[in-house]
Protein backbone atom coordinates (compact mmCIF):
# COMPACT_ATOMS: atom_id res chain seq x y z
CA UNK A 1 0.00 0.00 0.00
CA UNK A 2 0.89 3.55 -0.83
CA UNK A 3 2.04 5.30 2.05
CA UNK A 4 1.61 9.53 1.04
CA UNK A 5 2.63 12.34 3.66
CA UNK A 6 0.56 14.99 4.97
CA UNK A 7 1.99 18.29 4.37
CA UNK A 8 -0.48 21.00 5.88
CA UNK A 9 -0.25 23.87 3.61
CA UNK A 10 0.44 21.36 0.75
CA UNK A 11 -2.95 19.67 1.46
CA UNK A 12 -6.73 20.52 1.16
CA UNK A 13 -9.94 18.48 2.21
CA UNK A 14 -11.81 18.00 -0.76
CA UNK A 15 -15.66 17.49 1.40
CA UNK A 16 -18.00 15.89 -2.08
CA UNK A 17 -21.43 16.80 -1.51
CA UNK A 18 -22.61 16.82 2.17
CA UNK A 19 -25.94 17.70 0.43
CA UNK A 20 -29.32 17.18 2.23
CA UNK A 21 -30.34 14.65 -0.23
CA UNK A 22 -27.04 12.66 -0.30
CA UNK A 23 -27.19 12.60 3.24
CA UNK A 24 -30.67 11.83 3.86
CA UNK A 25 -29.99 8.67 0.99
CA UNK A 26 -27.71 6.53 2.83
CA UNK A 27 -28.00 5.01 6.25
CA UNK A 28 -24.92 6.58 7.70
CA UNK A 29 -25.19 10.27 6.20
CA UNK A 30 -25.33 11.85 9.86
CA UNK A 31 -22.61 9.76 11.50
CA UNK A 32 -20.17 10.21 8.07
CA UNK A 33 -21.17 14.11 8.28
CA UNK A 34 -19.83 14.28 12.19
CA UNK A 35 -16.99 12.72 11.34
CA UNK A 36 -16.20 15.00 9.00
CA UNK A 37 -17.26 18.10 10.99
CA UNK A 38 -14.65 16.83 13.20
CA UNK A 39 -11.76 16.00 10.49
CA UNK A 40 -12.58 19.93 9.33
CA UNK A 41 -11.74 21.42 12.77
CA UNK A 42 -8.41 19.31 12.75
CA UNK A 43 -7.31 20.87 8.87
CA UNK A 44 -7.94 24.22 9.92
CA UNK A 45 -6.50 24.43 13.01
CA UNK A 46 -3.64 22.61 11.02
CA UNK A 47 -4.21 25.17 8.05
CA UNK A 48 -5.26 22.66 5.65
CA UNK A 49 -7.63 24.13 3.21
CA UNK A 50 -11.47 22.99 3.36
CA UNK A 51 -13.48 22.69 0.44
CA UNK A 52 -16.78 21.60 0.40
CA UNK A 53 -18.40 20.93 -3.11
CA UNK A 54 -22.21 20.80 -4.37
CA UNK A 55 -23.09 19.25 -7.09
CA UNK A 56 -26.19 21.28 -8.49
CA UNK A 57 -27.83 21.94 -11.95
CA UNK A 58 -29.37 25.02 -13.54
CA UNK A 59 -33.00 25.33 -12.86
CA UNK A 60 -33.53 25.37 -16.60
CA UNK A 61 -31.65 22.11 -17.28
CA UNK A 62 -29.39 23.72 -19.89
CA UNK A 63 -26.77 22.36 -17.97
CA UNK A 64 -27.66 18.26 -17.55
CA UNK A 65 -27.20 17.14 -20.64
CA UNK A 66 -26.49 13.00 -20.95
CA UNK A 67 -27.44 13.45 -16.98
CA UNK A 68 -30.92 13.45 -17.89
CA UNK A 69 -30.27 10.12 -19.58
CA UNK A 70 -27.97 8.40 -16.98
CA UNK A 71 -29.62 9.64 -13.83
CA UNK A 72 -33.25 10.18 -14.98
CA UNK A 73 -33.89 11.74 -10.78
CA UNK A 74 -31.98 14.63 -12.10
CA UNK A 75 -34.83 15.51 -14.49
CA UNK A 76 -37.12 16.17 -11.27
CA UNK A 77 -35.12 18.71 -10.48
CA UNK A 78 -33.81 17.16 -6.80
CA UNK A 79 -30.41 18.55 -7.84
CA UNK A 80 -31.48 22.01 -9.25
CA UNK A 81 -29.74 25.08 -7.63
CA UNK A 82 -31.64 26.81 -4.70
CA UNK A 83 -33.73 23.63 -4.05
CA UNK A 84 -33.75 22.92 -0.67
CA UNK A 85 -32.57 19.30 -1.71
CA UNK A 86 -29.75 19.97 -3.07
CA UNK A 87 -28.94 22.49 -0.05
CA UNK A 88 -25.73 21.98 2.59
CA UNK A 89 -27.10 19.95 5.34
CA UNK A 90 -27.08 22.86 8.13
CA UNK A 91 -25.57 20.02 10.12
CA UNK A 92 -22.51 20.38 7.91
CA UNK A 93 -20.00 23.27 10.00
CA UNK A 94 -18.36 25.98 7.47
CA UNK A 95 -15.94 28.02 8.57
CA UNK A 96 -15.87 31.82 6.50
CA UNK A 97 -11.97 30.37 5.60
CA UNK A 98 -13.55 27.02 3.48
CA UNK A 99 -13.89 27.69 0.20
CA UNK A 100 -17.65 26.64 -1.30
CA UNK A 101 -17.41 25.03 -4.86
CA UNK A 102 -20.37 23.91 -7.30
CA UNK A 103 -19.98 21.37 -9.68
CA UNK A 104 -22.17 20.42 -12.79
CA UNK A 105 -20.59 16.45 -13.03
CA UNK A 106 -20.21 13.88 -10.27
CA UNK A 107 -16.34 14.63 -10.18
CA UNK A 108 -15.06 17.94 -8.79
CA UNK A 109 -12.92 19.06 -11.06
CA UNK A 110 -14.79 18.96 -14.15
CA UNK A 111 -16.21 22.68 -15.38
CA UNK A 112 -14.96 23.68 -12.24
CA UNK A 113 -11.95 26.06 -11.27
CA UNK A 114 -10.80 23.59 -8.38
CA UNK A 115 -7.60 22.60 -10.06
CA UNK A 116 -6.55 26.27 -10.57
CA UNK A 117 -8.02 26.69 -6.52
CA UNK A 118 -5.47 24.42 -5.69
CA UNK A 119 -2.09 24.73 -7.82
CA UNK A 120 -2.45 28.35 -6.73
CA UNK A 121 -1.72 27.28 -3.15
CA UNK A 122 0.93 24.81 -3.91
CA UNK A 123 -1.38 22.07 -3.20
CA UNK A 124 -0.20 18.41 -4.19
CA UNK A 125 -2.24 16.40 -1.89
CA UNK A 126 -5.97 16.18 -1.21
CA UNK A 127 -8.11 14.38 1.21
CA UNK A 128 -11.48 13.00 -0.55
CA UNK A 129 -15.00 12.55 2.30
CA UNK A 130 -18.32 12.68 1.68
CA UNK A 131 -20.97 11.18 0.13
CA UNK A 132 -21.08 8.91 -2.38
CA UNK A 133 -17.97 7.11 -2.38
CA UNK A 134 -18.99 5.12 -5.14
CA UNK A 135 -20.15 7.79 -7.56
CA UNK A 136 -18.58 11.29 -6.84
CA UNK A 137 -16.03 10.69 -3.94
CA UNK A 138 -14.69 7.99 -6.42
CA UNK A 139 -14.90 10.24 -9.23
CA UNK A 140 -13.31 13.18 -8.19
CA UNK A 141 -10.53 10.90 -6.82
CA UNK A 142 -9.27 9.37 -10.07
CA UNK A 143 -9.72 13.03 -11.86
CA UNK A 144 -7.19 14.25 -9.07
CA UNK A 145 -4.67 11.36 -9.17
CA UNK A 146 -4.69 11.40 -13.31
CA UNK A 147 -3.80 15.28 -12.40
CA UNK A 148 -0.79 14.26 -10.15
CA UNK A 149 -2.26 15.28 -6.77
CA UNK A 150 -1.98 12.62 -3.99
CA UNK A 151 -5.38 11.43 -2.45
CA UNK A 152 -5.92 10.13 0.73
CA UNK A 153 -9.53 8.19 0.95
CA UNK A 154 -11.21 8.00 3.60
CA UNK A 155 -12.99 4.85 4.24
CA UNK A 156 -15.71 6.05 7.05
CA UNK A 157 -15.36 9.94 6.13
CA UNK A 158 -17.16 8.52 2.78
CA UNK A 159 -20.06 6.48 2.53
CA UNK A 160 -22.82 5.14 0.21
CA UNK A 161 -26.16 3.04 0.40
CA UNK A 162 -24.50 -0.39 -0.32
CA UNK A 163 -22.28 -1.71 2.11
CA UNK A 164 -20.82 -3.81 -0.45
CA UNK A 165 -20.19 -1.49 -3.36
CA UNK A 166 -18.38 0.94 -0.52
CA UNK A 167 -15.89 -1.72 0.61
CA UNK A 168 -15.19 -2.63 -3.14
CA UNK A 169 -14.96 0.65 -4.15
CA UNK A 170 -12.22 1.29 -1.47
CA UNK A 171 -10.13 -2.19 -2.26
CA UNK A 172 -10.23 -0.78 -5.86
CA UNK A 173 -9.04 2.78 -5.24
CA UNK A 174 -6.48 1.26 -2.64
CA UNK A 175 -4.68 -0.83 -5.50
CA UNK A 176 -3.89 1.69 -7.93
CA UNK A 177 -5.70 5.29 -7.02
CA UNK A 178 -5.19 6.39 -3.20
CA UNK A 179 -4.18 5.41 0.03
CA UNK A 180 -7.31 4.55 1.96
CA UNK A 181 -7.62 5.84 5.36
CA UNK A 182 -9.93 6.46 8.31
CA UNK A 183 -10.50 9.63 10.11
CA UNK A 184 -8.82 9.02 12.79
CA UNK A 185 -5.80 7.91 10.73
CA UNK A 186 -5.65 10.83 8.71
CA UNK A 187 -5.71 13.30 12.13
CA UNK A 188 -2.96 11.21 13.56
CA UNK A 189 -0.89 11.71 10.05
CA UNK A 190 -2.24 15.73 10.63
CA UNK A 191 -1.11 15.39 14.44
CA UNK A 192 2.22 14.18 13.26
CA UNK A 193 2.93 16.75 10.73
CA UNK A 194 1.90 19.57 13.07
CA UNK A 195 4.48 18.24 15.71
CA UNK A 196 7.51 17.79 13.80
CA UNK A 197 7.06 21.36 11.79
CA UNK A 198 6.75 22.89 15.66
CA UNK A 199 9.70 20.57 16.79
Amino acid sequence: MVEFAVVPKRTALINVDMQNCFIEGVPDGLTTLDRINRLAVVCREAGILVIHTSHVLRPDGSNMGVLSEVAPRARDGFLNKGTESAALHKGLVIDPRDILLEKPRYGAFHGTDLELILRARGIDTVIISGISTVVCCDTTAREAVVRDFRVLFLSDGTATASAELHKATLATLGTVFAQVLTVDEVIQKISRATHTAAV
